[in-house]
């Protein structure tokens, strides 16, 4: 049996930001930190991955300057227990520079590809995350259980009075929206 190495011995209050931080960066790209506690991360499908890339790619297109598009990035969620997430995919604020914690403020939109083993994770743990820390857009995209070459997008915008987020829209086999920004997608070339 293979020992843990020194950084999954965590105390009972769960890692904090320091120890995050202090963490090598090969470490911090394959796990995320939910209440202190370290999930790891398996890599995604090659599917998953393209998915995500040429979805990121379109929305970088559409984004226009002020914004910046970027996949598998840290999002401080929380600082004390500490929630550290990778969306797939965040769009935010241009002008944050690279050496600054991405924090929910600074983020209009995170959006997830949805994989067989984040099903819980994607479409109720990481949703009721973002919604609390009140990024305004939140996208899953899914595929067809039966059909893999079938994506459906689920759409929210947050509630502000509620802090929770309310559907603003179901696409399955393409996207048309004006809102966060003007974006035309024929999901058959997201494949």
């Amino acid at each position: 049996m293979t020992a843990l190495p020194d950084w999954m011995a965590l105390p009972p209050e769960g890692l904090s930001t320091a120890e995050y931080e202090a963490l090598p960066e090969e470490v911090c790209s394959r796990i995320k930190i939910v209440d202190g506690a370290i999930l790891v991360a398996p890599t995604p499908r090659r599917s998953h991955q393209r998915i995500a890339r040429r979805l990121a790619n379109e929305l970088e297109h559409a984004a226009g300057p002020e914004l910046t598009v970027a996949t598998d990035v840290d999002l401080r969620l929380r600082d004390v227990p500490l929630l550290n997430r990778r969306p797939d995919i965040a769009v935010y604020d241009s002008t944050l520079p690279d050496e600054v914690v991405l924090l929910p403020q600074h983020c209009l939109l995170v959006v997830e590809v949805m994989s067989p083993g984040s099903v819980t994770a994607d479409q109720t743990d990481k949703p009721a995350e973002y919604a609390a820390a009140g990024i305004e857009h939140f996208w899953r995209f899914e595929s067809d259980r039966q059909d893999d070459r079938r994506l459906t997008a689920f759409r929210y915008r947050l509630d502000p009075t509620t802090r929770l987020y309310a559907p603003a829209g179901v696409d399955t086999d393409k996207l048309a929206v004006s809102d966060p920004g003007e974006l035309r997608i024929d999901f058959e070339s997201l494949l």
